[in-house]
């Protein structure tokens, strides 16, 4: 698996930044499983991006999960059927589907289930954790809280665009590692955020007390 090293041009290194960089990636079999169960287990995870050789990472604090075709919420769901917007999530687990909402603002999901089966997790929310200064930078004027509050909000920070959609999640520009756990006692489930079908389903998972959650 990939490592990120500390010595990539422009990165602003975290207090005990080696805790998170020195981690192998996550194999594509921690995806290839049901998007409820990588859901709730993503919470504790890194994002790690080098885009533009620059390094900037983030803890996993807020997930959704979008569970197949009888999900009416998702973008494969039966009524969809498979586009050319949402070919990413019908595989391979592991891969990254990335799609912009209202025209601006990009949101990453983690494809997950088996090939075929469009699933996947939808990463809501992070705590920098690496190049706090880089995800300054490219969200301007705002409190540190704001950064990665939001699914637009944490791909603007992280530098993720529509050029990653398919990428692999295990091997740079964008990767994620397998953090630190989350204890069960520290992991609200509740309604996904946003959306007008299947609102009452308990497929949004946070790291309860986080102040970098997003919204309610």
């Amino acid at each position: 698996m990939d490592h990120i090293s500390c010595a990539v041009s422009g990165m602003t290194v975290g207090d005990r930044a080696d805790r998170w960089l020195d981690q192998p990636a996550l194999p594509e079999r921690f995806f290839a499983r049901p998007a409820a169960v990588v859901a709730r287990e993503l919470l504790g995870a890194v994002i790690v991006s080098s885009v533009d050789g620059i390094v900037c990472g983030a803890r996993i604090v807020e997930t959704e999960a979008y569970t197949g075709p009888e999900d009416e919420a998702s973008h494969a769901a039966a009524r969809i059927g498979r586009t050319r917007r949402n070919e990413a999530m019908f595989g391979p687990a592991g891969c990254a589907y990335v799609y912009r909402i209202y025209g601006v603002h990009w949101c990453l999901n983690a494809v997950t289930d088996g090939p075929g089966f469009p699933s996947a997790v939808l990463i809501r929310a992070a705590e920098p954790v690496v190049g706090i200064n880089i995800a300054r930078s490219r969200r301007g004027d705002r409190p540190d809280r704001d950064l990665m509050r939001g699914p637009g909000n944490l791909c603007a920070a992280l530098g993720v665009t529509g050029a990653l959609d398919h990428h692999p999640l295990n091997a740079p520009p964008l990767l994620i590692t397998r953090g630190s756990a989350v204890p069960e006692a520290e992991v609200v489930a509740g309604p996904r955020i946003g959306i007008t079908r299947a609102v009452d389903l308990p497929l949004r998972f946070r790291i309860a007390g986080s102040h970098w959650v997003s919204g309610r």
